[in-house]
């Protein structure tokens, strides 16, 4: 009986443990979206594992080191002004008491350029578990669209839906996804008409 107990104790630990760290990832996120709109710089910097690597899908970033993120982040301030990121769905999976993985979607406003933008956002994550807490290990960023305000009425019907460089690129999601792909082709195959 002792045992059945000791044993309902270990999982009920391993339990609270995974959702303390749960919590500790999803305040990393918000922490992020918070310090990037506000230049909290080294609050920013502290929010990376050492060798952490952030990029986007397009890839028009890519840095690896902290001191390179940090490069980065001084680049894109450069183009941004006042800007308003809204996280949505976190999904959070753990590959072990140290790892663990994450999709995020999102919202943002930018002044970017001298233009109002409006972007919906996905990031692709990994976190490690460092001395000093949950940290960026890989941040992943791709765009559903990146738009000044007035491209927005009609933007999905399109494909070329990130507009915030000087010459438009595909949208990052979901068209390319191997799972897109697959049910559009699966639907072309299948004949129509009942």
């Amino acid at each position: 009986m002792a045992d059945d107990r000791s044993a309902e104790c270990d999982g009920w630990g391993a339990r609270l443990a995974r959702l303390e760290a749960e919590a500790d990832i999803r305040r990393l996120i918000a922490r992020y979206a918070f310090d990037v709109d506000d230049r909290r710089v080294e609050a920013l910097r502290d929010l990376f594992a050492p060798d952490a690597v952030l990029r986007s899908a397009d890839g028009v970033m890519e840095a690896r080191g902290v001191d390179a993120i940090m490069t980065q982040f001084d680049g894109r301030f450069a183009a941004l002004g006042a800007g308003h990121h809204v996280m949505h769905d976190v999904l959070i999976e753990f590959d072990g008491p140290t790892a663990a993985r994450g999709r995020i979607s999102g919202h943002a406003e930018l002044w970017r350029n001298g233009t109002m933008m409006v972007a919906a956002l996905r990031y692709a994550d990994r976190y490690a578990l460092t001395q000093t807490g949950w940290r960026f290990a890989e941040r992943v960023i791709g765009f559903l669209y990146y738009v000044p305000v007035e491209a927005y009425p009609g933007i999905l019907g399109q494909t070329d839906r990130n507009r915030a460089y000087a010459r438009p690129l595909p949208a990052d999601y979901p068209e390319p996804l191997p799972e897109w792909i697959a049910y559009h082709r699966a639907q072309a195959a299948e004949p129509t008409g009942a």
